[in-house]
């Protein structure tokens, strides 16, 4: 006999509560473990594909890793000493480039920057603000994170965690499958099932787009000379799992830099733009669709909202578990809209005077 629903829904809560509480108290704590996690489930499909060409999951395993060690140590190598010349490059630039757009205004807008106007004194320290607070910040952040947990351990314990996760993940799903209550068993593995497809629609296809644009906005950017294109290309990409946000805001800082670096060569100006301008198409034509679909079932205010809150409540791990818990939650959501469009409660006494 199955025990009663104020039972069931205490049990529950009582899960979810544990659960919430775990992650508050350990936070950057399981980040290895939630990042090896991630990495394991975004590989699961790779390892199935070769096992299913002939290799065994432990071949097939050791394969991934070496090909991810291989690209990591490539983009530490080639990639990421030029982002960070390019990111300290950008921030001790902002006071000059706050100097010419003063210079440029009062040239052209002469009336708006009087002396005394507030426009005149917010442009003559935003400059030195940002120098001084972009660079605290970028030597918090990196204190901060040495002060949680050490980058190398981070390093050494991410891609061993995955290893080890990626290599037992079909037999940690059937254990847990093992575990559902038998009376919910089969709603369980419907729900399951449905927030996986929408996991793998989303993190899958969206972490493929942000790559593919990120990628192309930094080569693209960098071929028409733009100083900070391997930058721009970089915040453009990591943004652009929410739609429209990425090519906005990627745009408006590569042309307002542009602006400062090809005044008066509209040509290569004009270049910037359509780099954009092409990007979007090829994201809303082709990407997208392929990679992605149309049924993922995720707003993009949904995800703003499931990322602010739970980057607010549990940090940086938040933000990783956000997409995630949203997706399940959407899940969820559809799956009782469904039954409660189902039940008399909806439907009242409609069935009757059908009948």
């Amino acid at each position: 006999m199955a025990l009663p629903v104020q039972q069931q829904v205490k049990y529950w809560g009582i899960s979810t509560a544990v659960f919430l509480i775990t992650l508050w108290f350990l936070g950057d704590v399981i980040l290895p473990f939630v990042l090896g996690g991630a990495i394991a489930y975004f590989l699961d499909p790779v390892a199935d594909r070769l096992e299913t060409m002939g290799c065994s999951r432990a071949a097939s395993t050791t394969i991934i890793t070496l090909i991810g060690v291989l690209i990591f140590v490539v983009m530490v190598l080639a990639v990421v000493p030029t982002l960070v010349s390019q990111a300290t490059s950008l921030i001790q630039i902002a006071p000059q480039l706050a100097s010419d757009l003063q210079a440029f205004l009062t040239e052209r807008f002469p009336q708006l920057l009087e002396p005394d106007s507030a426009v005149s004194q917010t442009l003559s320290v935003i400059g030195q603000q940002v120098q001084e607070k972009g660079g605290a910040l970028l030597q918090t952040a990196l204190s901060s994170a040495a002060s949680l947990i050490n980058v190398a351990v981070l390093i050494v314990i991410v891609p061993v965690v995955a290893f080890y996760l990626l290599l037992d993940w079909d037999n940690m799903v059937a254990k847990l499958d093992e575990l559902l209550p038998r009376d919910h068993a089969p709603v369980v593995r419907h729900l399951a099932s449905e927030v996986d497809k929408t996991l793998a629609s989303f993190v899958r296809g969206m972490g493929t787009v942000c790559l593919v644009l990120g990628t192309y906005y930094a080569v693209a950017l960098m071929l028409v000379g733009l100083q900070f294109g391997l930058v721009v290309g970089f915040i453009a990409g990591l943004v652009t799992f929410i739609p429209y946000v990425g090519a906005l805001v990627g745009g408006a800082l590569a042309i307002g830099l542009g602006l400062f670096q090809f005044w008066g060569d509209w040509f290569s100006l004009g270049l910037v733009a359509a780099i954009f301008g092409l990007g979007q198409v090829i994201e809303g034509n082709v990407l997208t669709p392929k990679l992605v679909g149309s049924s993922v079932g995720l707003h993009p205010v949904w995800l703003i909202f499931a990322l602010s809150v739970f980057g607010a409540l549990f940090g940086f791990v938040g933000m990783l578990v956000a997409v995630p818990v949203a997706a399940s939650i959407g899940v969820l959501v559809r799956y009782g809209t469904t039954q409660y469009k189902a039940s008399r409660l909806y439907r009242g006494l409609s069935d009757r005077s059908d009948t």
